[in-house]
């Protein structure tokens, strides 16, 4: 996707497209932006206000015929003025840019990123835009045999000149590598579990290195055996697929700078093992990998922003199949750091491949350490599809975070952590169950992870609610990589 600026001039239209507003105003009246103006006065609307169908509602749009019949003018509501703010901004936009999506139009000149938005800069209103432009051309066809057409929005001209033209530019370049890397965690979500596989995200990881000259490192079993991961291992034993444990690295500051570590489940299908899981839409079970396809949708927005910051990325990536080579309820694993864990489901899975990955991560002496992963089915019922659940002791590292979803709309809620939910991890037979009771039962799988994390400082994000959408929507959101990018720039901004 091409980022360009133009004049403010658009009363000749040279695009196929222009974008602009209008709000709704009282008894049915219209309050048309000042770009909007310019059109009104050749005559562009008449008909459709004088017809009043169009009343300026939030996400509602018509397309019409540009200036002497050239082109195209879209033009969506925004609702009440006074109501105007980042929820708002981000909806119109979406709806004008997913409405020329399915048009003809290869080049837009957009002008919504001028109207006053409560909280968001020039570089935010664009940086918006061009993930939506992104949202509202992508297209998963790659296992279909008839390809659908593609959208042709190649282009977008955002109407800035001088100092506002260079800030919208900026925003617009982060938006853009944002927008790719939500594409591509996307991708990795939707594809079957019969090919994006282990070895496959591997692959993927590899790929990206080669791209964008990244480091990557991939363990394999017996590297992953040899430092002793029972725990990772025990959930991948029940699967003909081959366990792969990826570390990707990007070196964007001195090697005297501690690095971030992000760690992305990637359990590429989740039967739930013995403990099987009910039929019903146990294939979007495939979205179990979505931590890890955030973290590699995250790397590739990084690799192409280049911060001056150090990344490090690990992904233990495996299936959770029923076998006679399965892990059972009641076996007890010993984990990378020592600690032992009696499985009592093994479906509560995530968890078991995520203690060996933190454990690991403090080889980097991080400075800060984020797990990603659709963890539990307790986290959709307590926060359903709108935030992600965040969990940490850290209130510095959990207000960045914060901080950080509501800069890039995708947000967190932040979770309880306290000492007392501890109580339900006992066993009789290891140091630890690997489930509690099913009360707070996200709360209770985070507490689990936090006994990996003594000393670091860590938090937990359960995007089961937010990784993947269902019904006529389905498929993978890519979040939360425009957190984790908002995130990881703002910390090297610092």
């Amino acid at each position: 996707m091409k980022f360009i600026t133009r004049s403010s001039n658009i009363s000749k239209l040279s695009e196929d497209a222009v974008v602009i507003g209008a709000f709704s105003g009282h008894k049915g009246t219209l309050s048309l932006s000042a770009d909007a103006e310019q059109l009104h006065a050749q005559g562009v609307f008449a008909n459709t206000l004088a017809l009043g169908d169009f009343t300026g509602e939030l996400g509602k749009h018509v397309i019409l015929p540009g200036p002497k019949n050239k082109g195209r003018v879209v033009l969506v509501g925004l609702g009440v003025a006074d109501k105007f703010d980042a929820k708002a901004y981000k909806k119109a936009t979406q709806t004008a840019l997913g409405a020329l999506a399915s048009t003809q139009t290869s080049d837009v000149v957009f002008t919504l990123h001028k109207l006053a938005v409560p909280g968001l800069d020039n570089a935010a209103k664009s940086r918006i835009a061009a993930v939506a432009a992104h949202e509202a051309c992508y297209r998963f066809d790659l296992t279909k045999s008839k390809k659908e057409p593609s959208p042709k929005l190649t282009s977008i001209a955002f109407t800035a000149e001088g100092t506002a033209a260079k800030e919208v530019l900026n925003g617009a370049e982060q938006g853009n590598a944002v927008g790719e890397g939500i594409s591509f965690a996307k991708t990795l979500g939707n594809l079957p579990p019969n090919i994006c596989t282990p070895s496959y995200l591997a692959m993927e990881a590899k790929k990206l290195a080669k791209t964008y000259k990244l480091e990557v490192e991939v363990l394999d079993k017996k590297q992953c055996e040899a430092l002793k991961m029972g725990s990772f291992l025990a959930v991948a034993q029940g699967s003909a697929q081959a366990p792969k444990f990826i570390v990707l690295k990007y070196n964007g500051a001195p090697k005297t700078q501690a690095p971030v570590v992000l760690v992305g489940k990637g359990i590429t299908f989740d039967s739930g093992g013995i403990s099987l899981k009910p039929g019903e839409a146990m294939d979007e079970m495939k979205y179990d990998m979505c931590g890890a396809a955030s973290v590699l949708g995250t790397f590739r927005a990084i690799a192409q922003l280049k911060p001056k910051l150090n990344l490090i990325g690990i992904i233990p990536a495996c299936e959770n199949m029923p076998s006679g080579s399965a892990i059972k309820p009641g076996d007890i694993v010993t984990t990378l750091s020592g600690l032992t864990v009696e499985i009592l489901n093994t479906d509560a899975e995530g968890r078991l491949i995520l203690n060996d990955a933190l454990t690991y991560s403090r080889r980097f002496k991080p400075a800060a350490v984020v797990d990603i992963a659709t963890l539990t089915g307790a986290c959709v019922i307590a926060l359903g599809g709108v935030h992600s659940g965040l969990f940490s002791k850290s209130d510095a590292l959990a207000t960045e975070l914060l901080q950080a979803g509501a800069a890039a709309s995708d947000t967190a809620w932040r979770m309880p952590l306290d000492d007392e939910y501890q109580e339900g991890l006992k066993s009789n037979f290891a140091d630890m169950p690997n489930i509690a009771s099913r009360a707070a039962g996200s709360v209770t799988a985070a507490c689990f992870l936090s006994r990996y994390t003594e000393g670091l400082e860590w938090a937990h994000l359960d995007i089961a609610g937010t990784a993947w959408k269902q019904g006529t929507a389905k498929g993978a959101t890519g979040r939360p990589v425009g957190l984790l990018t908002q995130f990881l720039l703002n910390r090297a901004d610092k």
